[in-house]
Parts: C-alpha cells; structure tokens; sequence
C-alpha cells in the first residue's frame, strides 16, 4: 500500500474557502458531481446551492419557531421541524431524520412535501431520529441517538438507549441497541461493515453486516473514547476514517491501523478542558458546551466529500450560516448516490 497521504499533509487554515450565506443549522450535506450542493436547513427542508452558487430552499410552508431561544430551538429541539440526517434516493428525493419531529420522512422534491414514513416503532414513539442511509439494496438504514426527553439528558446519562434500524419489504425494525447516542453510520466499500458514531460514548464502534440485516460482532473502531464528541464520519478511498468531533470543533481521521490523526483544531484548549471534565462528572450544561465552539464551523457536525475528483471537504455545522470547504489529497468514498 502506498503511504498514507495524510501523514504528509498539513491544512493550511489559509486554504480553507465558503460557500453559502444565511444558512440555518447546515447540519447535514450531500454533494453532486456537478458541484452542487443540498443542505439541511431549519425551515424544514433543504437547501440547494447550485456551483454558481445560487440558493434556493425546498420546503413546505413550515411554521418556524422564530422567537424560540437557541437552545429550546436547536439543543433541546421539541416539537418543530428541524431536518438533520439526509440521504439521496435514485429519484432524487430526500429521505430525511427529523430531529425536531422525531420521525422519518420522505421529501419530495419537485412539488417540496413532506410525506411521513415513519413516527413509531411497535406502538412506541421511535425517539430523537439522526441519520439515515441508503444501502446498494434500497434498504433504509437509520439511528436514533436516545428515547429521552429532552434528548440533552442523555448526554449526563450513563444509559445508553441509542439504536440501529432499518426499513425494507418486511416494514421497520430495531437491529442493533445499547448505543451511546447512536449518530451518523456509514458502510465500507463493500458493505461489510457498518460503522456508527456513539456521540455520547465518544466513540466509533462496527457491526458486521448479513445479507438478511442482521448485525454482529460489534467492536470499537479506533480509541475506546475520542477527546471530545465525534458527530459525522465519512471515509476516503486511502481507508482514513474522517470524523468531526462536534463542540470542540475539531476535525480527525482514524487511519487503517486505527491512529488518530488531527486535521483541524478550531477549539479552545481551556474551554475543552472544562468540558471534558464535566463530561466525565456527568454535570454537562448547555453553557459548558457552548464554550468551546470555534469559528469555522461552530459546533462542527458533518463531513462530506465533493467536488467532480471528490477532493473537495465540505463542513456542516449546527451553529453555522454558511460551510467551510478545502481541497484535501485524497478522494472521499464514492457514496450511492454519485452518478
């Protein structure tokens, strides 16, 4: 194998451009050969932003909290629309993870309604939806971070309710529980493995997959905890596992032989240090977290690779209006819906 090519490599913060304005919650991001881009946005829906940049929203007339406070709108997120989680159907619409609404849901894109796939799960509630994902069968894929209401109590909470389920021909079901705030998961190359983000355990964990959906021998992937909260992942063609750690606004890959490697650190080391130190406590408050938010990409959320070489690394972020990218040496994991 040829050497890694991010252990040669230093971002310059210099390098690092913008694209977009007045964007709400960018949390999420799926980039096209053409250079466009679609992004999550609190209104409801997503936003495109053509390579010329030109922006346009698509969502329904959706009543939007306006005098609600950050963290009853954004942390605490109860009971308005708030997409989180995208994924690109072969159709083009948008299966999307209702952060707000804690439920699944189809966007349409040519007429921007929602229709609403799923709410419950066996006559419960399904909880705070992250992010779903598409696999090469047309099965969805999809977690939820935690049952808990408001969802910030699972952060002090050392039960781990977070979950793993999936769509198909049979209708929806769990296949992987005990999850410490169960966020992005994303397949290898061949589909072998799934990999989830545990935000609340700080921590990167694996299944492997069966043709029936069936997931097994889990194990950790990388260190038994990150320095800080790691959010969003997506892998480059190398191996290297890219991954956000959100709050500290820090952006990392876990490489093949499972080393860390720093790529961007946006943080503040004393405000980090209170942080984790509430952390492992269990006292974290919304005051804590907010701390140590840096500048680029405040509270740093999501990786995507784009660009016509998938060599541009955009940034999503939760707390940002417009998304941070740069050119990296190596191209991201050509996902499903890359034609």
């Amino acid at each position: 194998m040829q050497p890694n090519p991010l252990k040669s490599w230093t971002l310059n913060v210099d390098d690092i451009q913008f694209v977009g304005q007045d964007l709400q919650r960018p949390e999420c991001i799926i980039a096209q050969p053409d250079d466009s881009l679609w992004v999550a946005d609190a209104r409801g829906g997503v936003m495109h932003i053509d390579a010329q940049g030109q922006q346009t929203l698509i969502a329904p007339d959706v009543a939007v909290q306006e005098d609600a406070s950050f963290e009853d709108r954004y942390v605490k997120a109860q009971g308005a629309s708030l997409p989180n989680g995208m994924a690109m159907t072969d159709e083009g619409d948008f299966i999307i993870c209702n952060w707000g609404l804690d439920r699944i849901e189809k966007l349409h894109k040519n007429t921007a309604q929602i229709e609403v796939l799923y709410d419950q799960l066996d006559g419960q509630p399904l909880g705070k939806t992250n992010f779903p994902l598409i696999d090469s069968k047309g099965r969805i894929w999809f977690t939820v971070t935690t049952t808990m209401q408001p969802w910030t109590e699972s952060i002090n909470s050392t039960e781990l309710d977070g979950y793993i389920g999936v769509i198909d021909e049979n209708g929806i079901r769990v296949v992987a529980e005990q999850l410490g705030g169960a966020n992005e998961i994303r397949f290898d190359d061949k589909e072998e493995w799934l990999y989830v983000v545990e935000s609340n355990a700080r921590r990167i964990s694996r299944f492997r997959v069966a043709d029936d959906a069936t997931l097994s021998a889990r194990e950790v992937y990388g260190p038994e905890e990150l320095e800080g909260f790691p959010d969003g992942f997506a892998f480059d063609v190398y191996g290297n596992l890219w991954v956000t750690l959100v709050m500290v606004d820090k952006l990392i890959a876990i490489t093949p032989e499972q080393e860390v490697v720093t790529i961007l650190d946006d943080s503040h080391p004393e405000a980090n240090a209170r942080l984790n130190q509430h952390y492992k406590t269990k006292t974290l408050t919304p005051e804590i977290m907010q701390a140590s938010r840096g500048k680029l990409a405040p509270w740093m959320a999501s990786i995507t690779f784009g660009g016509a070489d998938l060599k541009t690394v955009y940034l999503g972020s939760l707390q940002g209006t417009r998304i941070p990218f740069f050119r990296s040496p190596v191209a991201g994991q050509k996902l499903r819906h890359w034609k």
